[in-house]
């Protein structure tokens, strides 16, 4: 399904003005609980992170909700105090999307809350939303029993 910006221009504001223009997109679908990655209109590639051209062709890209799900590629625990509503121990991962893109997440359990322990390279994932204050929530993901 399409996002309502097409392209890299991000031309399309969200109500909270959050992120550049080219994130834009990314930050208006993240509101509405909407996982969203580029697609080239020409040879289909999806790609993440926002750029304003396919990387696979140069062609156009347009907006395009995910899957949500994926595996995970690789895996980190983080034992350092990164910032103070995130309590370490808590994996750090880069999960690939079913589409194709990999994201830089966390993993958390099935209440949001950080797991470190128990997960491995290769688990089936889904994604779940970490809500923030003034700003739109971030992909996080869960491990599919």
């Amino acid at each position: 399904m399409s996002a309502s910006a097409p392209g890299g221009s991000g031309s399309a504001p969200d109500e909270m003005g959050y992120g550049d223009a080219l994130s834009r997109p990314f930050w208006a679908g993240a509101a509405e609980g909407r996982l969203l990655v580029q697609r080239c209109t020409a040879c289909g590639a999806h790609q993440f992170y926002p750029r304003p051209f396919c990387l696979a062709c140069q062609d156009e890209v347009e907006w395009v909700e995910a899957s949500g799900r994926g595996e995970i590629y690789s895996l980190t625990t983080n034992h350092l105090k990164m910032t103070p509503e995130l309590e370490p121990p808590y994996y750090v991962a880069l999960v690939r999307l079913e589409e194709g893109p990999v994201l830089l997440t966390r993993i958390v359990d099935a209440a949001g809350a950080p797991i470190a322990e128990g997960v491995a390279i290769g688990d089936p994932v889904v994604v779940a939303w970490h809500a923030r204050r003034e700003a739109p929530p971030l992909p996080v993901f869960t491990i599919i029993p």
